[in-house]
């Protein structure tokens, strides 16, 4: 039987399109299991109806559409009960309604299950006989075994907006990841690179130094390009944003992609087979990585190395003609595609790749365009000349939408101007509640930041810092004073401000390229403060650079990632204050210097830390929640993992629970405590940890100017009346609604959509 099972689900995948499968699957379903009908119903829960869309037994016309009403039929109750009917004569079944000028009269028994998908039903799978009996256990297990196996196919066409017919009511969308918040309408615009590495074939040279001398010049040309790329985008992108170029600059140096390519064709390999080689392994070591901003630098490898094969292969960038007003659409956008586009004329970008923290979406928010990205399982070509909807807010897409959802989206494209041009006016303002509640907002940053950029929107600092980049883009560890550099021009940045710099956060799931390891479970295994406490040299050196970098200034705070226990910061403190000594040793002899000491902070990351903050408190100078693996840790949801991470949230009754009770026990414990994760830029989540007692909040910087708006325009009291009613909820959903509805009162019901 499972031999049986296998051909069939392999016939399904191999249908040239989802309609065959469909009739290929009930074909080959009433074959196995001699019966004598087999039909399949998907569920139109907008018409709240079972539609059938393939059968072999019934007597359908050509152009018949057969509808089962919610709440009627056996169809119905097995997809109500969520389980399997077996019934050996339906047709005396309370619960049977005959289906109308197919021929069903002649059937008896009737087997119905159920086709779940994430615990929603999609359809129904029925197999019917003449003669009235129960079906048998194994053909039972048999036809709830494909239904399971149905539901990923069913599911991937209904994303895809396979099930839609002339006759059909439904309304589909594509879901993706909201990269950058507004609505877009317009004609699509496919964009494909000229170059890609992965149809590179390898090939063996003879000739190293002729092909070493061809790669610099690639280098060199690709370094003009960017150079290009940015002056274009000087008066379009914030400094920040436009740092971005500068970041690819520095992956074409020797240290990162350079001496790596030009060993490898040493080494006898072609050029162009060197980069392949040597970018596909960093990128395959970036998507590896848990940490979201981190991984998503595998798209700027991956787009480097790309440009710098097209000048190997001597192409050129040549897009079509891009229509005005227009959505590009790509495998993955990147920072350079959207550069050399008119940007004028684009108006919303899907990117099939990705995630809210790539440089592409980085950028779209700068511009203000409307973005989706990191779509399932979705092909490039079923963009081509269509009419889109982007909504990135939700991370909805529509594709050639009825005219009522059209209507829709261009009353919110209307709102969401509107929405703009309010939270505009308070940029550069304090931020602080209606009754003076003061509130510092900070940046999560890992981007070169420029300080006139700052000084226009106002913030309190850095409030964390990822320095685990420049250690994963080299072939060997960063030198002392390459760190110092790196370090030494964010403190400058913001000579009066703190800059919380955390230390190396990388192992188990952040492999160096130098530091090979294989674990079963990463999340849990040697990473963050046990790697670097495991290795007191690297620890040694990188806060040593961190103290050379500060000398002058006051504003540097040391981070401690992924800590567990009082012995890990006792060890890593007595390391800090070695290094400490010896910089000050070294210093004694520079006048007019001055080193001074840093604050020393622990991330609470691991439910273990929050049962130990009394015992650790004496030890530390603050505390930082990591509110994105505090939630995967508590909850035990990976989540990166497709099957669980709808389970991830962080407005869980627990999660919100634990975040109250940090609040609570800092506060006892009079030690400052900061939110660093992406729930502190989610306006519902930023207004309930400010309830908490929470002060400072780390962000992204798109998120600034919208939560300082809110918070100016809320008080505490009010606060305090919602954290009480979330802290009183028993699933996210109710805290979702009761944030929504108290917002919309308050006038504030933009941002409900904002924060989704």
């Amino acid at each position: 039987m499972i031999i049986t099972l296998q051909r069939i689900v392999e016939a399904v995948n191999q249908a040239p399109d989802f309609s065959r499968a469909l009739v290929t699957m009930v074909q080959q379903v009433k074959t196995a299991l001699a019966t004598d009908c087999c039909s399949v119903f998907i569920a139109d829960h907008t018409q709240r109806q079972f539609v059938m869309l393939a059968s072999d037994g019934f007597q359908v016309a050509e152009n018949q559409h057969i509808r089962v009403n919610f709440g009627e039929g056996i169809i119905s109750l097995a997809a109500q009960r969520e389980e399997p009917l077996n019934i050996a004569d339906a047709s005396l079944h309370p619960a049977f309604k005959k289906l109308q000028n197919v021929g069903e009269e002649r059937y008896r028994a009737m087997l119905a299950a159920p086709v779940i998908h994430r615990r929603k039903v999609l359809g129904v799978l029925v197999i019917q006989q003449q003669n009235s009996r129960a079906f048998s256990a194994d053909e039972e297990a048999f036809l709830v075994t494909l239904a399971a196996q149905l539901a990923v196919v069913i599911a991937h066409a209904e994303a895809k907006g396979l099930l839609r017919t002339e006759q059909s009511h439904w309304v589909h969308s594509l879901r993706g990841q909201p990269g950058s918040p507004g609505v877009a309408i317009g004609p699509s615009f496919v964009a494909r690179p000229e170059a890609r590495l992965d149809e590179v074939t390898a090939k063996r040279t003879d000739k190293p130094t002729q092909e070493i001398r061809k790669f610099r010049n690639a280098v060199a040309r690709t370094r003009q390009d960017l150079k290009e790329l940015s002056a274009r985008m000087q008066d379009t992108l914030p400094a920040d944003t436009l740092a971005i170029f500068d970041v690819y600059q520095s992956m074409l140096d020797a240290a990162s992609l350079g001496d790596a390519v030009e060993q490898a064709i040493s080494e006898g390999w072609r050029a162009q087979t060197a980069l392949k080689q040597v970018v596909e392994n960093f990128v395959a070591q970036f998507e590896d990585v848990d940490d979201p901003y981190i991984r998503e630098r595998a798209a700027d490898v991956r787009d480097i190395g790309q440009r710098v094969l097209m000048h190997l292969q001597a192409r050129q960038n040549r897009f079509a003609e891009v229509p005005q007003q227009c959505i590009l659409v790509a495998d993955e956008v990147t920072a350079s595609m959207l550069a050399e586009l008119p940007v004028t004329d684009i108006i919303g970008i899907i990117s099939i790749r990705g995630s809210s923290n790539s440089h592409a979406a980085i950028m779209a928010r700068s511009m203000g365009i409307p973005a989706v990205l990191g779509l399932d399982d979705v092909k490039l070509h079923y963009f081509a000349e269509q009419t889109l909807i982007v909504d990135g807010y939700t991370g909805d897409i529509y594709v050639n939408p009825p005219a009522h959802v059209h209507k829709e989206y261009q009353q919110l494209a209307r709102e969401e101007d509107e929405l703009r041009e309010t939270v505009a006016t308070s940029r550069g303002q304090v931020a602080e509640t209606e009754d003076g509640q003061r509130i510092s907002l900070q940046l999560n940053v890992g981007l070169h930041v420029e300080q006139d950029w700052l000084r226009d929107i106002g913030i309190d600092g850095v409030g964390l810092f990822r320095s685990e980049i420049p250690f994963m883009m080299r072939e060997r560890l960063p030198t002392e004073q390459e760190q110092v550099e790196m370090y030494r021009q964010v403190l400058a940045q913001f000579p009066q401000r703190p800059v919380v710099m955390r230390t190396l956060d990388v192992g188990g799931d952040k492999p160096l390229p130098y530091l090979r390891l294989s674990e079963d479970n990463p999340f849990l295994g040697w990473r963050g403060i046990r790697l670097t406490l495991d290795h007191p040299e690297i620890f040694l050196i990188q806060v040593r650079a961190m103290l050379r970098a500060s000398i002058g200034y006051d504003n540097l705070r040391i981070l401690l990632p992924m800590v567990t226990s009082c012995s890990e910061v006792d060890e890593a403190a007595r390391l800090l204050r070695q290094a400490y000594y010896e910089v000050s040793e070294e210093l004694g002899c520079d006048d007019g210097q001055q080193l001074y000491q840093p604050q020393l902070g622990v991330m609470i990351e691991v439910p273990a830390m929050v049962y130990q903050l009394e015992a650790i408190a004496s030890k530390v100078d603050f505390f930082s929640v990591g509110s994105n693996d505090l939630t995967q840790y508590v909850l035990a949801v990976d989540r990166n993992n497709p099957r669980v991470a709808s389970l991830y949230d962080a407005f869980h009754p627990a999660v919100l629970a634990c975040l109250d009770d940090i609040a609570k026990r800092c506060q006892q414990l009079n030690k400052p405590v900061s939110v660093c994760g992406e729930l502190a830029g989610e306006p519902g989540g930023a207004l309930l940890l400010v309830a908490m007692g929470y002060r400072t909040l780390s962000m992204n910087s798109y998120n600034i100017d919208r939560i300082r708006w809110i918070l100016r325009h809320v008080r505490s009291s009010t606060l305090q009346v919602m954290l009480a009613k979330a802290l009183q909820s028993r699933h996210p959903e109710q805290i979702r609604k009761m944030i929504k509805v108290k917002m919309e009162s308050l006038g504030l019901g933009g941002f409900v959509r904002a924060g989704k």
